[in-house]
């Protein structure tokens, strides 16, 4: 029989585990950091060094395509060091892999059938980024994840439109109402909200409903003078269904 293999490892100490994985992740060998820092916390779960690869190992299941994984550490770290000087860090990169599953979220509207658009991925950025900035408003990592909030709102509520549309195009009036309600009221001040009023109105018409119809235009009316006037085209794409 061959002799058993060594472990050269067997008698490393903390610090030495974590220098190596520490090395491998600076050097973007990331299997080889995932694979130190889970020996660093099965065999020293406690102390600076476990502390510290915690957070990193997170950074680096980001890194290595395993959002689940890097998320779950990410969580792991806010529950076991709610009070450590960096926890900031894991909220911030909770909504950066979020985030970044959501690449392409827009682009792809047109591309997918409704059924198969999945807005959780921004919902769920958003989520983190708000908890970064009502936690911790003066981390270094807040004035980033409040820009992406902004991005993340108006494309959530471009998500919502496209669904107003989607119902209304199949003469679904109730749910395209309620989808523009529901925009306007957790959405305000994004891009869509206009086209929303105006969207909601005419499904109100559709479903012969003329107060409210008309107190949608009084608000398009009253606090978006400007959508009104802009370039028509020669009739809404709504207007064409029954064509």
């Amino acid at each position: 029989m061959l002799p058993e293999p060594t472990d050269e490892t067997k008698d490393w100490s903390a610090s030495k585990i974590y220098s190596e994985a520490k090395g491998a992740m600076n050097e973007a060998d990331y299997e080889n950091a995932i694979k130190y820092y889970e020996m660093l916390e099965s065999r020293y779960p406690f102390g600076r060094y476990a502390e510290q690869g915690q957070i990193e190992i997170a950074y680096v299941y980001y890194k290595y395509d395993e959002p689940e994984s890097a998320i779950g550490a990410a969580d792991r770290f806010i529950k076991l060091h709610p009070n450590h000087p960096h926890v900031d860090y894991a909220y911030y990169l909770k909504g950066l892999i979020n985030f970044n599953r959501d690449v392409g979220f827009l682009s792809r509207l047109l591309r997918q059938d409704m059924e198969t658009r999945d807005p959780s991925a921004a919902k769920a950025a958003f989520q983190d980024f708000s908890a970064l900035v009502q936690k911790f408003p003066n981390s270094r990592y807040a004035r980033d994840a409040r820009q992406r909030m902004l991005y993340l709102r108006d494309s959530l509520s471009k998500y919502e439109i496209s669904v107003a549309r989607y119902y209304m195009k199949r003469g679904a009036y109730v749910a395209a109402a309620n989808r523009c309600k529901y925009l306007i009221e957790n959405y305000d001040q994004t891009t869509p909200v206009p086209e929303a009023l105006e969207l909601m109105a005419t499904a109100y018409d559709k479903l012969k409903l003329p107060l409210l119809a008309a107190d949608a235009r009084r608000v398009l009316t009253t606090s978006y003078p400007e959508y009104l006037t802009r370039p028509k085209k020669e009739k809404p794409w709504w207007d064409i269904l029954d064509n």
